[in-house]
């Protein structure tokens, strides 16, 4: 004897309009009985609501905007550098240097330094071993061909993404102009970089000029010497005429002129601690 199908079953208009006064049912004698717990999720939502509708502020501060500047200058292509003129002859710029004095030219004091520090940099370790767990913060400059970095002793070689692409940014320029003014290959030389609270309080008991609120601690500021540079030269070759210090000094004044004025950076010509005192923007 053949048994009979089942017939399918199907979901009908019925059903749905069922299932739906069902539902709508029992949330309406769900808001009757929990008035205040209904009424407060509405609340919630319309807030919501009007939240979304208004759009966020933008905030263009002078540090913002100097900021984006500054990444759509280091972003671009660098030009390139032509050592010949067209007749084959050789190119040799003057030295320059600036007008007037560095102290007038590069006066971007603590102040103007640190607030750009404290917005653009990280959080400030209290200790080396804070600022070996946070490493994946800073980028690593102890090598470099463009500069040389000096035995640091109240600071460690290690700088925020941006602080360091400025500082290659310099570094090249600095090498770049050398070799446009026919003067042979030294390299400049880094003097100070990030500095924790204690390498802060252990220099400030040798050196009372030390500022407690250092822009070093945010990971954006370095110093770079203008006494000090490092000859580099082919050992295979006879020894070339030693270039005077001074003549270092004005070139790496020029360079640094062109990126304060672009205002890619903050300067400060330190007297007592012979070096630029850099901070990047």
């Amino acid at each position: 004897m053949a048994t009979k199908s089942k017939t399918p079953y199907t979901f009908t208009r019925v059903h749905f309009l069922l299932c739906f006064w069902t539902a709508a049912g029992i949330l309406f004698v769900f808001k009757c009985a929990f008035p205040e717990i209904a009424g407060e999720r509405l609340e919630q939502v319309k807030e919501r609501i009007v939240e979304m509708s208004v759009p966020r502020p933008v905030y263009h501060d002078s540090i913002t905007l100097a900021r984006l500047h500054t990444d759509s200058l280091l972003q671009c292509p660098r030009p390139v550098l032509r050592l010949t003129h067209p007749d084959g002859s050789p190119v040799k710029n003057r030295v320059t240097s600036i007008p007037g004095t560095f102290q007038e030219f590069f006066p971007d004091l603590n102040d103007v330094q640190l607030a750009t520090a404290q917005r653009l940099g990280v959080e400030c370790c209290e200790d080396r071993e804070e600022a070996a767990r946070r490493r994946t913060e800073y980028v690593y400059i102890g090598a470099s061909p463009f500069y040389d970095i000096e035995h640091l002793s109240h600071s460690i070689p290690y700088l925020v993404p941006r602080a360091s692409r400025l500082l290659d940014e310099i570094g090249r320029a600095f090498l770049d102009s050398l070799a446009s003014k026919g003067i042979p290959f030294h390299k400049m030389v880094v003097t100070s970089v990030l500095r924790t609270n204690e390498d802060v309080r252990r220099l400030r008991r040798h050196n009372g000029n030390a500022s407690e609120q250092s822009c070093h601690r945010y990971g954006t500021t370095f110093d770079i010497s203008y006494n000090v540079f490092h000859r580099v030269q082919d050992p295979d070759l006879p020894p070339q005429p030693e270039t005077w210090a001074v003549t270092l000094k004005s070139v790496l004044a020029e360079v640094l002129a062109d990126q304060r004025r672009l205002g890619t950076c903050w300067v400060k010509y330190e007297y007592r601690q012979s070096c630029f005192h850099i901070t990047c923007r």
